[in-house]
C-alpha cells in the first residue's frame, strides 16, 4: 500500500510540474512607488518622444546626406536603429502600465521582450566598442582610414556584432523557459528582466545567475577593454602632435563618443554592482528606476549629443532648416 501511494504522489508531483509555466506575467511596475506611476510616467513618454525622434532623424540625416557617408556616421546609424529597438521594447508596455493599468504580460510575449532587450543591450555595447575602434584608425592612421573601414567592412563587423548577441543571449530564453514557476506570476518590475523572471521560479536558478554574469563579463568586459586600449592609443597619438590646433581637433572628434560611453555604462555599472552588492540597502523601487534610465538614457541622449557636438551633423541640420524656411517664404511670395 505504502508502494502505491508513493508511485500516486509521483505521479501527482510530476503532473504538477507540467502546470508550473503560468500563461501570463503581471508586471507590477514600481513597486512602492504605485501611486506616483502617472506623474513618473511623464518624463519616460518625454524621454521615449526625444529618443525616437532624435535617432528617426538621425537615420534620415544619415540615409539622405552624402557628406555622412562614411563609417563613423554608418556606426552611428546603427546605434542609432539599436536604441530605437531598446526603448520601444520596454517603454510603451511601461506607459500601459503607468497609464492604463494594463500590467499582464503573455508568457511567451514576456521571453521575447527579454530576448530583444539583452541582445540589442549587447549590441549597442559592442557598437560603442567598434565606434571606438574607428576613432583610433582616423587618428592614429588617417592615411589609411577609408582603405581599412570600407563598407564591406563595416558591414561585417555590424553583423558579427549582432550575432555575438544572438549566439549568447538565445541560451537565456531556454534557461528561463524551462524553469517551474510556483512563487506567483508578479514581476514586480516595468519589463522582463531576466533574472526578475527568473526569481519568480522554484527551481534552481543558479545556472541562470552564473551564465547570466558570465555573458555580461564576456561582452561588458571585452567591449570595455577594447574601448580602454583604443583611447589610450588615441590619447599618446594625440599628445604626440606637435600642433596645439591639431591636438584639439583629434580630441573634438572624440567628444560625443565619450559622451556616448559614459551615458551607456554610467547607469549600467550602477545597476550591475547594486543588484549584486547593495541589494539589501538598495529600495526595490530604486533598482527599477535605474533599470529603466539603463535602457532610456543612451536612446535619449545619444541623439542630441552626436547633432550638438559633430559639426557635420549639425551643419546638415542648419542647411536642411535654413533650405525649409527658404521654400516656404519662397511658396510665400
Amino acid at each position: 500500500m505504502a508502494l502505491v501511494h508513493d508511485h500516486s504522489s509521483l505521479i501527482i508531483l510530476i503532473l504538477n510540474q507540467t502546470d508550473l509555466t503560468p500563461a501570463s506575467f503581471i508586471l507590477n511596475g514600481i513597486p512602492g512607488l504605485e501611486d506616483m506611476h502617472i506623474w513618473i510616467s511623464f518624463p519616460f513618454c518625454s524621454m521615449y518622444v526625444v529618443a525616437v525622434v532624435g535617432n528617426c532623424g538621425l537615420l534620415y540625416l544619415i540615409r539622405y546626406e552624402d557628406s555622412l557617408h562614411r563609417s563613423m556616421y554608418y556606426f552611428l546609424a546603427m546605434l542609432s536603429l539599436t536604441d530605437l529597438v531598446i526603448c520601444s521594447s520596454t517603454i510603451p508596455k511601461a506607459l500601459c502600465i503607468f497609464w492604463f493599468n494594463l500590467k499582464e504580460i503573455g508568457f511567451d510575449e514576456c521571453l521575447v521582450q527579454m530576448f530583444f532587450i539583452h541582445i540589442f543591450t549587447g549590441m549597442e555595447s559592442g557598437l560603442l566598442m567598434l565606434m571606438a575602434l574607428d576613432r583610433y584608425v582616423a587618428i592614429c592612421y588617417p592615411l589609411h582610414y577609408s582603405a581599412i573601414l570600407t563598407n564591406d567592412v563595416i558591414g561585417k563587423v555590424g553583423l558579427a556584432t549582432f550575432l555575438r548577441g544572438v549566439l549568447l543571449i538565445t541560451p537565456f530564453t531556454f534557461l528561463t523557459k524551462r524553469l517551474p514557476y510556483c512563487k506567483g506570476n508578479v514581476i514586480p518590475h516595468t519589463y522582463c528582466d531576466h533574472m526578475s523572471v527568473a526569481k519568480l521560479s522554484c527551481g534552481n536558478v543558479k545556472v541562470n545567475a552564473i551564465y547570466g554574469l558570465v555573458v555580461a563579463l564576456i561582452i561588458g568586459g571585452l567591449d570595455i577593454l577594447c574601448i580602454t586600449v583604443s583611447y589610450t592609443m588615441i590619447l599618446r597619438a594625440v599628445v604626440s602632435l606637435s600642433s596645439e590646433d591639431a591636438r584639439q581637433k583629434a580630441f573634438s572628434t572624440c567628444t560625443a563618443h565619450i559622451c556616448a560611453i559614459v551615458f551607456s555604462y554610467s547607469p549600467a555599472f550602477f545597476f550591475f554592482f547594486s543588484h549584486r552588492f547593495g541589494g539589501h540597502t538598495i529600495p526595490p523601487s530604486c533598482h527599477i528606476i535605474v533599470a529603466n534610465i539603463y535602457l532610456l538614457l543612451p536612446p535619449t541622449m545619444n541623439p542630441v549629443v552626436y547633432a550638438v557636438k559633430t559639426k557635420q551633423i549639425r551643419d546638415c541640420v542648419m542647411r536642411i532648416l535654413s533650405g525649409s524656411k527658404e521654400t516656404k517664404s519662397h511658396n510665400i511670395k
